[in-house]
């Protein structure tokens, strides 16, 4: 079984930064791509940002300059950096995984979801 825990979420002004992060745990042979996606109310989900296992990135364009995703490979562990942030930037945000319990095969995993509110 495997899980992705999200942690940091919350309440911050606009022009404020906040950190998120997602630990993976469980019976884990390797994780491939890790990302963060959010979803507002009344919208679709969206991709935030991405990283590969090697380290290379993409981001939204509504994000690029403000966000920063990076990973801990030893730790199964994947942060976001949210800076100079904007009441857009409302939504739940969910991490997630796509990760390989054998050698063979992969599948996509979610998290449960963490609140961030911009608000002053």
């Amino acid at each position: 079984q495997v899980q992705l825990v999200e942690s940091g979420g919350g309440l911050v002004q606009p022009g404020g930064s906040l950190r998120l992060s997602c630990a993976a745990s469980g019976s884990i042979f390797s994780i491939n791509a890790m990302g963060w996606y959010r979803q507002a109310p009344g919208k679709q989900r969206e991709l935030v940002a991405a990283i590969t296992s090697g380290g290379s990135t993409n981001y939204a364009d509504s994000v690029k300059g403000r966000f920063t995703i990076s990973r801990d490979n030893a730790k199964n562990t994947v942060y976001l950096q949210m800076n100079s942030l904007k009441p857009e930037d409302t939504a739940v945000y969910y991490c997630n995984a796509d990760i390989q319990r054998s050698r063979w095969s992969s599948r996509a995993y979610w998290g449960q979801g963490t609140q961030l509110t911009v608000s002053s």
